[in-house]
């Protein structure tokens, strides 16, 4: 191997854990939910304590990157990781429960702030788009993680020991990667806590990043109400519009790099948001199993490319520092995360599933448009 692939492969191994350590505290909620004895309000509140961290880790991860580096806030975080995933497993109380979920959180976005950093000055010095095969280990990894979450329950192995062996995991890939990280130059870009308008290429490739977390988000949770109540589908098989957008993402990020070489960045993000329109059509005009699965299955390939394809531009930002530009993207795609999923809901109780979905669909429709219009926007990308 190559020195660059020898930091790819670092690189990828360090995308991967941040994935599995994530899907490690997700396949045991129900476990925490158990041991604390939590109504479903309670552990709503519970949860979200991992937003709050990640939104309050958002400028501090920019800043802390273009002072320290990457590489730095990567180690890190990774030591947060360490630390706080087993000390949820080991919380006694829930008044240490909630202060390890916030430092979860915080953690994370630190790694995801870091990590895509990394990613970018490795792609610069490839040359060629590398960052969406990234997050396609991101994504693999929460498919493993579920795999193994559901190993420990068969097993009977309490989520403080399932977390624990998931930090010494953590510990080896650390010890063995670190010094294969590149150490960025520092950038001459504006580095400070962001308080500034964001420039228009950062405000334009944030509102796309918005609209592919709005649909993300809605994907995430409510595929398989969708496939319940709209669908009705056999109960048996709820979950596989879930797991079809899941896969279809998952496999369209390993793609998406040589695509993007290909075609170019912003046709990538012309395609990829009417494929998301296509697929949501589809699923609300032919509400039957196999139209619906193949429309999730569109949906789940042009979600695939946003937010790489986005970060990978931001990192190109003449304003800002590649991390400060990143944080700034992030904390605006993230809102798109967290509002969508209320926001179906809120629409289905006036009108109907179907029509939350509709808007889904338009805001793949506008992805489309704001990756078309005004194109010196995007000059020297």
């Amino acid at each position: 191997m190559t020195i660059l692939q020898k930091r790819r492969a670092a690189l990828g191994s360090l995308f991967f854990l941040a994935g599995l350590c994530f899907a490690s505290w997700a396949s045991r909620i129900p476990d925490v939910q158990a041991k604390f004895e939590l109504s479903e309000s309670q552990l709503g509140t519970l949860l979200l304590g991992l937003p709050i961290g990640s939104l309050v880790a958002l400028p501090l991860a920019g800043w802390l990157v273009h002072r320290y580096g990457s590489k730095m806030v990567i180690v890190f975080g990774s030591v947060g990781y360490m630390i706080f995933l087993p000390l949820i497993g080991f919380s006694s109380t829930i008044w240490t429960l909630i202060p390890s979920v916030v430092f979860f959180g915080m953690v994370g976005n630190l790694m995801n702030i870091s990590l895509n950093t990394q990613a970018l000055a490795l792609e610069d010095m490839y040359g060629r788009s590398i960052l969406a095969s990234f997050h396609g280990l991101w994504s693999l990894a929460g498919f493993t993680g579920a795999g193994i979450g559901a190993g420990m329950i068969y097993f009977d192995v309490l989520p403080k020991f399932h977390y624990l062996l998931i930090s010494v995991l953590v510990l080896l890939i650390i010890i063995i990667s670190q010094g294969l990280l590149v150490k960025e130059e520092k950038p001459k870009a504006g580095g400070g806590m962001v308080l500034k308008r964001p420039d228009d290429l950062l405000l334009r490739i944030g509102g796309i990043a918005f609209l592919g977390m709005l649909a993300e988000g809605c994907m995430f949770d409510w595929s398989g109400v969708y496939f319940k109540k709209v669908v009705d589908i056999n109960p048996s098989f709820v979950a596989i519009g879930y797991v079809t957008f899941m896969a279809a993402m998952a496999s369209g990020r390993f793609i998406s790099d040589r695509l993007n070489n290909r075609f170019g960045r912003l046709v990538i993000l012309r395609g990829s948001g009417i494929l998301i329109f296509s697929g949501l059509i589809i699923a609300v005009a032919l509400p039957t199993a196999y139209p619906a699965i193949f429309g999730f299955l569109l949906v789940g390939f042009g979600v695939a490319s946003i937010i790489p394809v986005a970060y990978s531009v931001a990192g190109r930002s003449k304003l800002y520092s590649p991390g400060v530009a990143l944080a700034i993207v992030s904390t605006i795609s993230f809102f798109g995360f967290l509002i969508g999923p209320p926001l179906i809901g809120f629409i289905a109780d006036l009108s109907s599933l179907k029509a939350s979905f509709i808007l889904i669909a338009l805001a793949g429709l506008g992805i489309t448009l704001l990756a078309s219009i005004r194109f010196r926007v995007f000059e020297n990308i």
